[in-house]
């Protein structure tokens, strides 16, 4: 539904990578995020300290998984995977080279975790399309499709916000999902084409850092002190998603304040029995 390009060229990292046209929808963004990693084994996002401790009893999710009932495991992003990180700031050859190779990396563990998408990557990692992994699920009364490896973080997330009452705070009516073209140009691929990526109410939640037309609307021109301020979703649920492996745009230049995208490890979503 709402596939149509968002993102402009990136004039300095292009400029240094020569022929490459990046996507972006402003200056590039920082490899910043509010959550370190709590999963074990999970690589945490640099620039923040760690949170202490495992979460209490008392705060623990579970969600029902194949007729199981599971505890969902907590885990922030893992940092090369948050795009923040292939664009550094310094344009020196060495700084550039190191975010190449995160990008790179990223893109294989796309495809071997969530299918092969045509032009990037190589298919040795994934014989199947991301699509082959398609699965329609719903998530606070909306629907979409993504790939059945985001269904149980998905879950963790609507347990989790039922559970501390702010579901009542914010009813959306529509998001998007999984896509079969990249929105992307030049080196990048969209977490949409692999099915780990979902918009919530594009019309309501903004992304200021876009190309014409979602750079125009009305909120995008209103003086804020908080980027909070340019969207309808409220921060209790930007916090809950960073609970379980979700990274939020939001906090990129590009303010993409609709897009959540999991970046967490599919494998340690839920405790193991």
């Amino acid at each position: 539904m709402y596939a149509a390009p968002r993102f402009t060229a990136v004039a300095v990292v292009a400029a240094v990578l020569s022929a490459a046209t990046l996507p972006a929808r402003g200056d590039e963004p920082k490899p910043a995020t509010p959550k370190e990693a709590r999963a074990e084994g999970a690589e945490a996002v640099p620039g923040k300290e760690k949170d202490p401790g495992a979460p209490s009893a008392a705060s623990r999710v579970t969600v029902e998984i194949d007729g199981k009932k599971v505890a969902c495991r907590e885990q922030g992003p893992q940092a090369f995977l948050v795009r923040g990180s292939w664009f550094p700031k310094a344009t020196d050859a060495d700084a550039v080279k190191a975010g190449r190779k995160m990008l790179e990396d990223a893109i294989k563990y796309r495809t071997e975790k969530y299918g092969y998408f045509e032009g990037f990557g190589s298919p040795k990692g994934n014989p199947h399309p991301p699509k082959h992994y398609a699965k329609s699920t719903s998530f606070m009364g909306m629907s979409a499709q993504v790939h059945e490896k985001i269904v149980a973080p998905l879950k963790c997330v609507e347990a989790a916000l039922k559970a501390s009452g702010a579901g009542d705070e914010y009813k959306p009516r529509a998001m998007g999902g999984m896509r079969f073209h990249n929105t992307y140009k030049g080196v990048e691929v969209s977490n949409h084409v692999y099915g780990i990526a979902i918009d919530i109410e594009p019309d309501k939640n903004t992304c200021c850092g876009c190309v014409k037309p979602w750079n125009e609307h009305p909120l995008c021109k209103k003086k804020v002190k908080s980027v909070f301020e340019r969207m309808a979703m409220p921060k209790s649920w930007v916090d809950t998603f960073e609970r379980f492996g979700f990274y939020w745009l939001g906090h990129d230049v590009l303010a993409d304040t609709m897009h959540f995208e999991f970046l967490g490890d599919p494998d340690k979503v839920v405790e193991s029995p």
